[in-house]
């Protein structure tokens, strides 16, 4: 019998390693997307808090220096850490209202960053050994949890696209009057960005956000809305330091607030780990979680010692991956890099930051809706003539949606539960998991078996079920996935 002859297998997009010049333009790509939402917690802890301008930088150089090292560690891997994803890692905006309150209760300025570092160091611990323990939940996110997540994402995430287009305080404030010149740069990128896709294929089809960025910046120039002088002010080089502020201190209330804002960041980064799964065409295992959650744990660590914070997947650049088409991780781990050298050279940060928001807005409108777009294919896989699911989804969506339109009213809950309740991702991800436990679980405690899907239409695509993983607890073999799993 001759031997058999080996054949070179076909590495897999999220494995490709693109030539150089395309990861860093691809690169490029994500860091401009993200940059806004990245500095933005500095900037609001940093007021809240009564720093001072050169306190602010550097809290903003050492978050753009640690950004780059999460999503190095997310998208490479180290060891246990990371999943191997084209996922960015940026501060959960869930740990914001909690660290204002950590600094404000010490008299805030350098004192309450101590506390407030300290705090970040041991929640960093507490996620990186949760880890394990939480990626066996994950027999609990079937289609009809990991969809209905997805879809409150990309839909919660819609209004800081809309705020961003009208320039305006934030989603919890109605911006009038509305500027239309603001409108005119948001949705003027937002149609650059669709006559590239369009009219355009290959490598010039797959930056058309940067195209659109570049171009939206471009007219605010030449109207006199984008401004550049503040480069030529910034520093040239500065070295980003541990523990730049002094020791941090450990205070036990501090600590359990920031251990609530992991655990709930946990959710978020399962449910973004899935959709990225899902449109890289990737399973997901107990296994890819628990090196996501260890990934953010060892990232929030390494945040409070190098003066910055709580980080965890962003779902915004999902939404990017999934409208370019690109899956390379190779790319993340460009713009990772990029962001490292952004936070040791001001000038390349300020430069940055010269894209008006409006533009921004308009590029964000797109990836947002794009990531809301694969909730929706996730959910194409429930069987909704099952009455259960259908209340699943809507009551998770709809909760989701009550804390994203109106998020004051978490101010009238207790301190506990205002994490919660501010935020539509989490408030609807809980929804969604409680919700299958109640309705898909019968009274007696048995699994509520829905019925075998029908043959699935022509133009539907019966293999996204490979991007489901049902887990069992027994060792009975794996299980044929059904809309409603254990």
């Amino acid at each position: 019998m001759k031997a058999a002859r080996n054949v070179p297998q076909a590495v897999h997009p999220v494995d490709e390693f693109l030539p150089f010049w395309q990861l860093g333009v691809y690169g490029l790509q994500h860091v401009l997307t993200f940059y806004a939402a990245s500095v933005i917690v500095p900037i609001l802890l940093a007021s809240a808090l009564g720093l001072s301008h050169d306190a602010l930088e550097h809290l903003i150089e050492a978050d753009l220096f640690t950004c780059g090292i999460a999503s190095l560690i997310q998208a490479v891997g180290i060891g246990p850490l990371g999943v191997k994803l084209p996922l960015l890692q940026g501060v959960t905006f869930v740990s914001v209202t909690p660290m204002i309150a950590i600094g404000m209760a010490a008299g805030g300025g350098i004192e309450g960053l101590h506390q407030i570092f300290g705090a970040v160091i041991v929640a960093g611990i507490f996620s990186y050994f949760m880890a394990p323990f939480f990626s066996r939940l994950i027999r609990f996110f079937p289609p009809v949890v990991t969809g209905s997540v997805i879809l409150v994402i990309g839909l919660a995430l819609l209004p800081v696209a809309a705020n961003d287009i009208v320039n305006g305080q934030g989603t919890g404030t109605m911006q009038n009057p509305v500027s239309m010149r603001n409108v005119a740069y948001g949705l003027g990128t937002l149609l650059c960005i669709l006559a590239v896709q369009r009219f355009f294929k290959g490598f010039l089809g797959t930056i058309a956000v940067l195209v659109g960025l570049i171009m939206g910046t471009l007219v605010a120039w030449i109207l006199g809305d984008a401004h550049f002088g503040d480069v030529s002010s910034a520093p040239l080089l500065t070295i980003v330091r541990p523990l730049y502020f002094g020791m941090p201190s450990f205070h036990i209330v501090p600590i359990l607030s920031l251990i609530i804002v992991m655990m709930i960041s946990m959710l978020e980064t399962t449910g973004d780990v899935f959709a990225t799964g899902a449109i890289v065409d990737k399973k997901i295992t107990p296994r890819d979680i628990t090196r996501a959650i260890r990934a953010d744990g060892a990232a929030t660590m390494l945040g409070g010692i190098f003066n910055s914070f709580p980080y965890t997947c962003f779902a915004e650049n999902v939404g990017l991956v999934r409208l370019t088409g690109v899956k390379s991780r190779w790319v993340v781990a460009a713009a990772a890099l990029i962001m490292m050298i952004m936070g040791c050279l001001p000038k390349l940060a300020v430069l940055m930051a010269c894209v008006p928001l409006p533009v921004l807005g308009g590029a964000a409108l797109a990836m947002f809706a794009a990531v809301a777009v694969v909730g929706i294919q996730t959910l194409a896989q429930v069987d909704f003539d099952n009455q259960n699911n259908g209340i699943i989804v809507g009551t998770s969506v709809g909760l989701g949606m009550l804390a994203t339109a109106q998020p004051h009213i978490a101010d009238h809950f207790p301190a506990w539960a205002q994490i919660i309740f501010g935020s539509g991702i989490t408030l609807g991800a809980m929804s969604a998991i409680i919700l299958h436990l109640i309705f898909n679980h019968g009274t007696h405690g048995a699994v509520v078996e829905e019925k075998e899907a029908a043959p699935q239409p022509a133009t539907t695509h019966p293999e996204m079920w490979k991007n489901v993983v049902v887990i069992s607890e027994d060792k009975l073999g794996p299980r044929r996935p059904k809309s409603c799993s254990r």
